[in-house]
């Protein structure tokens, strides 16, 4: 019993092990195809995006993905409004553009102030 346990320990820990490694690795690679895409114009950066992101929708943006479609990169935003119910928006990574949206998204009407963020 106590071999079983220890032949199965020394199976299982090097697995265990090396997920991490693996997901770091893709995570590096991820962000060096999306540093390669911005250096080649075809995508716009995050903090352009961001900005206006928040000039047209109420709420925060609290998460942010960029995503390789078949065709085109996407930014996936996931915003939280006022009243708590988190949207998410799919923009086009290289124009801005809307490609879709789930959930209650809430625009702001024209004239609407964007509230003031606090400092950090």
């Amino acid at each position: 019993m106590i071999f079983r346990s220890l032949l199965l320990l020394l199976v299982l820990a090097p697995m265990a092990m090396g997920v991490p490694a693996q997901a770091s690795a893709q995570e590096r690679r991820d962000h060096e195809r999306a540093r390669a895409a911005l250096e080649a114009g075809q995508i716009r950066p995050l903090s352009d995006l961001l900005a206006e992101v928040e000039r047209r929708f109420r709420g925060r943006v609290i998460e942010a993905d960029l995503e390789r479609d078949d065709t085109q990169w996407l930014y996936e935003l996931k915003i939280l409004p006022p009243n708590g119910r988190i949207f998410i928006v799919e923009l086009d990574a290289a124009t801005g553009a809307l490609v879709r949206s789930r959930g209650p998204v809430q625009e702001r009407v024209p004239g609407e102030a964007q509230p003031r963020q606090p400092l950090r």
